[in-house]
């Protein structure tokens, strides 16, 4: 007797993380048929904050931005898909497509053998995959390696006009076989992540990524600040409603970004 199809979830996943799935192809294609974040996320249904999450890992882990921000038109502006993000989606619904009946003609295998089990299979697809927590994800190329007496300080080039600075010890250098031009993965938790407002300010952290504050989530207990970088990035802090009130922090104000290169865990996947 038939236990019935097997509907597959298709996914696409970077080293990094997870990077495409059924509810942000669904999240840019509402985007592109609303022109807006706060609509786009009520078809899906997301709250706001989580489909803001969802743009920034996608920019943050892909070559080009797949979402801006349109500025002027008739309603004052919204948010786009941009040509890169379509191209994306288009190729997204492709391979899903041949992704199910890959797997139709998979399943269809596995039922003539008695042995079979496609339950097996479906287990095994799920545990494919690292998704980390780290709010905040870069990839790129190492552009500068030194070497001290028990650590290697390695600079890894994110976009074309930001480097990310790490400190791993000897051991996880060679571990990460580390050379110019080795594509790395950085990861920082938005909690190692302070910010200041200061221009003249001068600091110790390696790490300091001027942007502009384009969201400022208050939650029960911290606020969630997202500065854009340049080149369509973005990275988050996790700060404190005093420090919120110290900094005087509000959306479009310029801001820095600081962390330690104690702070950033660099990984490797080939």
């Amino acid at each position: 007797m038939s236990k019935g199809r097997m509907i597959g979830r298709f996914g696409v996943d970077l080293a990094a993380g997870s990077f495409l799935g059924d509810t942000r192809i669904r999240l840019l294609e509402a985007i592109e048929l609303t022109g807006s974040i706060s609509q786009a996320a009520r078809e899906v249904p997301l709250s706001y904050k989580a489909a803001w999450d969802a743009v920034d890992a996608m920019n943050n882990l892909a070559e080009q931005p797949l979402v801006e921000r349109a500025v002027g038109g008739k309603n004052g502006g919204g948010t786009q898909l941009t040509d890169y993000g379509r191209r994306v989606v288009t190729l997204y619904r492709a391979m899903e497509a041949e992704y199910q009946q890959a797997l139709d003609r998979v399943t269809a295998s596995l039922s003539n053998a008695d042995a079979a089990d496609p339950q097996a299979l479906r287990r095994l697809m799920r545990s494919v995959g690292v998704t980390p927590s780290a709010r905040n994800q870069f990839v790129g190329p190492v552009t500068t390696l030194r070497a001290g007496e028990v650590t290697f300080e390695v600079g890894i080039r994110f976009d074309g006009m930001n480097e990310i600075v790490a400190q791993v010890s000897r051991e996880g250098a060679e571990q990460l076989q580390l050379g110019i031009g080795r594509e790395l993965h950085a990861w920082v938790n938005s909690s190692a992540v302070i910010l200041m407002i200061d221009e003249k300010l001068r600091i110790s952290a390696r790490n300091q990524l001027w942007g502009t504050v384009s969201r400022i989530h208050e939650g029960p207990v911290a606020v969630d600040v997202v500065l854009a970088l340049p080149a369509g990035r973005t990275v988050s802090a996790l700060i404190t409603r005093e420090s919120l009130r110290e900094l005087g922090l509000t959306e479009g104000m310029r801001a820095c970004a600081v962390f330690k290169a104690s702070s950033v865990t660099l990984c490797s996947f080939d």
